[in-house]
């Protein structure tokens, strides 16, 4: 029985750029997906899924016209309840064979996994490609990622259906043959489009393999999206390079990349500008307005300033673009024009004047104002400037500044600007630079791997501003859920992480909290220890996404450790540790000592007396934990996390001697409690890095 290539094929209307590359493969895995299903195509038949504006196609190499027979195996009753204590069959199993079109001598007898049953084994006929192919049509697209449908009529006047966007044309293939479907209301046949403006009307597709070069020849279509980016990509260095100019940042340019690719089914890069006296306005504000609203490529000289150049992706290539590059020109020159008015409308009006009017801006309905939000920052900011040994004035004037921005007319335009605009606008009324640099900084890192604030002044107002969403969302309980996190307290909580921990700052989170939560009119910081136990598990798996596993998060961790900056040498100290042939029997050994401890409850004495350390063992051990204390502390003091974890190791011979040789529930109750007392000490001595129990296999 042989194969042919099967192409499936949906003309719509504009598809949503954004979505398209994630419609195109769910489209088609799960078309192939419902083929290898149903035994038309092989396990491995390979494919390749298409996508534009106005098209999701597929094309399955392989595939079959009629499946494969298959056997069925039905499992009947067990054997207990299918044959009676003579060993004949029950009318339980009589019925059930002849449900089948079965005698019992047809059926077989098998586990099932808990209990032998009868079986009954049947071929049955493959199915035919014709027989589900609008099945596996209207499945696959009931399973799309679409981010909004759309219900319209069909031709009849009478008819409604819905999709992400209304659907004109429905190709199914299979070889050179038209296999017939019907779905959305179309009619499968073998016809397309191409270009809406380069091309002829209708193509017609004669098979299966012929459809991306006929699109390509006479459609002037790339219907394949990665081939259709790397052409943009290609055109777009090409011509920056002409101009000895570049594209600026990877991580601004892919998105943008990304979605032009969805705009456009024949791509033509062209080279467009603007007059250079838009220039003396911000640079962010003329490339925003370029990427978002214009889907342009800004060009950057060599020191990565703004060009008064810009390259247009066009859906269409022909030999003189004049009138596309001078339309755009005049389109983007009243948005280029716009963000002049508003810079230079902004800054009539200082930052400091602005700080009243926060006062009419509700930032929570429970907690009032961008004012009182103000004022709790600025507090909070006082508070940590004050335990680093930063300047306190500046910090307060940073905070006080921060939030004017949102008022101004640019960033009413430009949300994203926030911070960034405030920063020159405090440069212009003549803020002190570190007053100007906080206010930029203040909101980072405002993504995962985004930057940390560089200055100090910076990194307190970005902790305060963080901590003061944080702990006034969670103490109206507020708190994120499941994959709800509306008020993006995950990123919050993690900003803090990353400064405090690669920064190394000597701010213990309990007291940050603290002063969080006074910043409120809350009273009794309602939420606190919730708020505490979510920035640990945001820690936990931070560092397990940095490498650490989990037995060394947990050993870590479950001290809940307070300076969260000696958090990685507590780690690599607990790596050092784990390398040690000593480590494992320590790790059980810890373990034990701590159950021992948990069942004794208070059983253990205040202080080890050394008069009562009848047994050599325990006072070979005793010995050892007062050679080994000071130097522990020693090198916690030195922030020696690895030397003193790795020197608790000597202790193993102690320790192994004092379980082999001592009974630790001895009779006497002195004697016991006294004992009680060493494994106490010896338990506080291993665990003042981490709780190297967690490490015990």
């Amino acid at each position: 029985m042989s194969a042919h290539p099967l192409l499936i094929e949906l003309l719509t209307e504009e598809l949503p750029p954004k979505a398209l590359r994630r419609l195109g493969e769910a489209f088609a895995s799960a078309i192939l997906e419902g083929l290898r299903t149903r035994g038309l195509a092989p396990a491995d038949a390979g494919h390749r899924a298409f996508c534009t504006p106005r098209r999701l196609a597929v094309r399955v190499d392989a595939v079959l016209r009629v499946a494969a027979p298959r056997q069925v195996d039905l499992k009947g009753p067990s054997v207990k309840v299918g044959l009676d204590a003579g060993g004949q069959p029950t009318q339980a199993l009589l019925k059930w064979a002849e449900k089948q079109g079965a005698t019992p001598a047809q059926l077989t007898r098998a586990s099932d996994g808990k209990q032998e049953c009868f079986w009954f084994s049947s071929t049955v006929p493959g199915e035919t490609l014709a027989g589900c192919i609008d099945a596996l049509i209207a499945h696959a697209l009931g399973r799309l990622p679409i981010p909004k449908v759309m219900e319209y009529q069909l031709a009849d006047g009478i008819t409604n259906v819905s999709f992400v966007r209304p659907a004109h044309r429905l190709i199914v293939l299979h070889g050179d043959t038209v296999v017939p479907a019907s779905v959305l209301g179309l009619a499968a046949g073998r016809s397309t489009m191409g270009h809406r403006f380069q091309a002829p009307g209708e193509l017609q597709v004669p098979d299966a393999s012929a459809y991306v070069h006929l699109l390509e020849r006479e459609g002037r279509v790339l219907p394949d999206f990665d081939t259709r980016r790397a052409r943009i990509r290609a055109q777009l260095e090409a011509r920056a390079a002409e101009l000895g100019a570049s594209l600026g940042d990877a991580a601004d340019v892919e998105p943008l990349l990304e979605e032009v690719t969805a705009l456009v089914e024949w791509p033509a890069v062209y080279i467009g500008g603007f007059e250079e006296a838009f220039l003396q306005v911000p640079q962010e504000c003329l490339i925003l307005t370029m990427r978002t609203n214009q889907k342009y490529f800004p060009l950057f000289d060599a020191a990565g300033r703004l060009l008064p150049r810009f390259l247009i992706v066009s859906n269409m290539a022909i030999d003189d673009p004049s009138l596309i590059i001078d339309g755009n020109e005049r389109v983007v020159r009243p948005r280029l024009a716009d963000a002049r008015f508003f810079f230079e409308q902004d800054r009539r009006t200082r930052l400091a004047e602005r700080v009243p009017a926060l006062a009419g801006v509700v930032y929570h309905a429970r907690l009032g104002t961008q004012a009182q939000r103000t004022d709790r920052v600025r507090r909070i900011a006082a508070a940590i400037a004050a335990a680093l040994g930063a300047d306190v004035a500046l910090v307060e004037r940073a905070a006080l500044l921060a939030k004017t921005d949102l008022l101004t007319g640019m960033v009413g335009e430009f949300p994203e600007l926030q911070g960034i605009m405030g920063a020159y606008y405090a440069r212009h009324d003549g803020e002190p630079d570190a007053v100007a640099t906080a206010i930029l900084e203040h909101y980072q890192p405002r993504f995962a791997g985004d930057a940390l604030p560089a200055s100090q002044t910076g990194t307190v107002l970005a902790l305060a501003d963080k901590l003061e969403t944080l702990a006034g969302l969670f103490g109206i309980g507020q708190l994120p859920t499941g994959d709800k996190d509306p008020f993006a307290l995950r990123r919050h909580a993690l900003g803090v992480i990353r400064m405090l921990v690669e920064k190394r700052l000597p701010l213990p989170l309990p007291a940050l909290l603290d002063s969080a939560f006074a910043a409120f009119e809350l009273g009794a910081a309602q939420g606190r220890a919730a708020l505490e136990d979510f920035i640990l598990e945001r820690l936990a798996g931070w560092l397990r996404e940095r490498g650490a596993t989990a037995q060394e998060v947990a050993a870590v961790l479950e001290l809940r450790p307070t300076d969260l900056g000696r958090v990685p040498d507590r780690l690599a100290a607990v790596r050092a540790f784990s390398a040690l042939p000593q480590a494992q029997a320590l790790a059980a050994a810890n373990k034990r000592i701590a159950n021992i401890l948990r069942k004794s409850g208070d059983g253990a004495a205040a202080a080890v007396d050394e008069a009562l350390l009848a047994e050599a063992a325990e006072r070979e051990l005793a010995a050892q934990i007062a050679e080994l204390e000071p130097e522990v502390a020693s090198r916690l003091a030195a922030h020696d996390d690895t030397g003193a974890l790795v020197a608790t190791a000597r202790a193993r011979e102690a320790v192994d001697r004092f379980f082999d040789q001592v009974m630790v529930m001895a009779e006497d109750g002195r004697v016991r409690a006294n004992r009680l007392a060493l494994l106490a000490r010896l338990h506080g001595l291993m665990n003042r890095v981490a709780d190297i129990s967690r490490l015990s296999a």
